[in-house]
């Protein structure tokens, strides 16, 4: 009789609570409504629309202040030699990477955004109501993952399009033209967006196993932006080596026309890609489910 007093005020999860205190007589809720229930959640905070709102902003601020600099960077070349000589060293089409000139900050936003999607849970003591309802875990973050990986592959990609239609003007004031329907430029808003989300899915997988913001942003920002220049600059060719099997230096190679020297192939730079995001968001499945919450 307590057992049943106690789930009583939560009639919509009373199957998982059953669940939750027999084993094996109900499977609790389906994984459709796990799934809308992560995305009412996730639309009803403020902080993540803010979020959302400011990887927009970011993008397309970088896309224009890109776009102008490319343009003055091209307006040296044309008046000195020595300049047009760097600017064909970069393979002459200067402006195909300017709407895409803010993911480095997309990706930290977006990625903290994963971390706090689940860390959150934790820090609030909402993970037990969560979990409650969800008692086998797994369902309710399967779908906090799928919500995370298509909202900032959507949100990233809508900014690249609205970045390259900013830039387009600015970049015809100097003379250089940006073709956002090419099939360059629909590559690079694919492949970067494709890369945003697995950063969110790690960022996700952090938050899952640290349980504390601060932690999980932090190893979120040593992996993506400290690690790369640490192994920059220590000497030896291990750490040189070592530097093309992080996450943030596989979009180059998936991104670029031709293979760049000292960096992986194509289809090297998307299985590394893959693991970094299949491997911790495992270890983090696995976790979470045998831990306490």
């Amino acid at each position: 009789m307590t057992t049943e007093s106690t789930a009583s005020p939560e009639p919509a999860s009373s199957p998982a609570g059953h669940s939750h205190g027999h084993g094996r007589s109900l499977p609790g809720p389906t994984f459709v409504r796990v799934l809308n229930s992560e995305v009412i959640k996730f639309r009803s905070l403020l902080s993540t629309l803010i979020l959302l709102a400011a990887t927009a902003v970011v993008m397309v601020g970088f896309g224009a202040l890109s776009a102008w600099g490319t343009g003055q960077f091209a307006n040296a070349a044309s008046r000195d030699p020595q300049a047009a000589v760097r600017a064909a060293s970069q393979g002459g089409d200067l402006a195909i990477s300017v709407p895409t000139s803010g993911i480095a900050f997309a990706q930290l936003i977006l990625g903290s955004l994963g971390v706090l999607l689940m860390s959150s849970e934790f820090t609030t003591g909402m993970a037990r109501s969560t979990f409650a309802a969800v008692p086998k875990r797994l369902p309710a973050f399967t779908a906090k993952l799928v919500v995370v990986m298509v909202v900032s592959f959507a949100v990233t990609a809508l900014s690249t399009w609205v970045a390259g239609l900013v830039a387009v003007p600015i970049l015809d004031n100097y003379g250089l033209k940006l073709d956002l329907s090419s099939s360059e430029s629909v590559k690079l808003l694919l492949v970067n967006s494709i890369y945003v989300a697995a950063v969110a899915a790690i960022g996700m997988a952090l938050g899952t196993l640290l349980r504390n913001s601060a932690g999980g942003i932090m190893s979120l920002v040593g992996i993506f932006f400290v690690a790369p220049i640490a192994f920059q600059l220590i000497p030896g060719d291990f750490f040189k080596e070592a530097r093309k099997y992080l996450p943030g230096n596989t979009v180059e190679p998936l991104t670029a026309a031709q293979h760049v020297p000292d960096t992986l192939e194509t289809w090297q730079a998307a299985l590394v890609l893959g693991a970094w995001v299949v491997i911790p968001v495992l270890i983090a499945a696995v976790l979470l489910k045998r831990r306490d919450v």
